[in-house]
């Protein structure tokens, strides 16, 4: 009986490794990339990401500070409201930086004359993104996502501007090769941010990036993206909004029910932070509620 038990078990146990795993698979995967993918997380499931940054020469032009920072806790929570249908929370947990340089700071900051380091909260995202079409032979699916940045972060830190600042962007992907091997998406939108140093001031950026993942096997794949935004204002825009944008090119490793995933970082503007990396991990849970029909 015992064995029948056991025997039962491991079934069970290899069945649901398998669905996990299968499931992985197909959904969109997206860790280490910050463009958004269009495909939704099946409804009442939940994606949970971490990870850690580790960039050099990060600058920030409001407070006049250059320095090494580690994002320690990038958090992002995902869940399927629908089919077509996904809320998602992102930020960090802890900003850490090691002051290099400090130049003449724009506004008031919290820090003694001698500190070679800040640490802060994040400004958390919350996004609504809905998949208007499917993908076809000869086109790509087509979404659109939405979403307002909280002024979570106390500007006096140095590291985080405390603005309420709105998104919206158009998704589209595209899969190609042997079994949708190559998956290809981007996006491109507008940011309205909120001027940190000018009252009633604002700047529309263009946001945009260009990603695709190659599942190489079942437990590799590489992932690669280009990423930014860029200040539709004559010169660098105001302050706090000037463009920027990155690089990153990294892979996603499958084991245990988890997707483990690390990339390069390579800054490509000015005000970009000159390179570092990311490492995280993604578990993508079965369905765990039922939504509201």
């Amino acid at each position: 009986m015992k064995g029948n038990h056991a025997s039962s078990f491991a079934r069970l146990f290899a069945w649901m490794s398998f669905t996990i795993c299968s499931a992985a698979i197909a959904q969109a995967q997206q860790r280490p990339l910050i463009t958004e993918d269009v495909d939704i997380i099946p409804p009442g499931s939940l994606r949970i990401e971490a990870g850690v940054d580790f960039v050099q020469k990060a600058r920030f032009p409001v407070s006049g500070l250059t320095g090494d920072l580690t994002r320690a806790g990038v958090i992002g929570i995902n869940i399927g409201f629908a089919p077509n249908v996904e809320f998602q929370i992102e930020g960090v947990a802890q900003n850490v930086l090691s002051i290099n340089s400090r130049g003449t700071s724009a506004i008031p900051l919290n820090l003694a004359s001698n500190a070679n380091s800040t640490s802060d909260i994040g400004d958390f995202t919350l996004w609504a993104k809905i998949k208007l079409r499917n993908e076809t032979r000869h086109a790509p699916s087509f979404g659109f996502r939405f979403g307002v940045q909280l002024p979570n972060s106390n500007q006096a830190r140095g590291i985080g501007l405390n603005q309420t600042n709105a998104y919206g962007q158009i998704l589209f992907g595209k899969k190609f090769g042997q079994d949708a091997r190559v998956n290809t998406f981007a996006n491109l939108g507008v940011g309205i941010l909120t001027a940190p140093t000018a009252l009633f001031t604002q700047n529309d950026v263009l946001t945009y990036g260009v990603a695709s993942i190659v599942r190489l096997n079942r437990q590799f794949s590489l992932a690669g993206e280009v990423n930014g935004r860029a200040s539709t204002r004559p010169g660098s825009g105001p302050l706090g909004t000037e463009s920027q944008g990155e690089a990153r090119l990294g892979m996603q490793i499958r084991a245990s029910g988890l997707r483990f995933d690390f990339a390069g970082i390579k800054g490509l503007t000015k005000r970009s932070p000159r390179s570092g990396i990311t490492v995280g991990v993604t578990y993508d849970t079965p369905s765990i509620f039922t939504p509201a029909k």
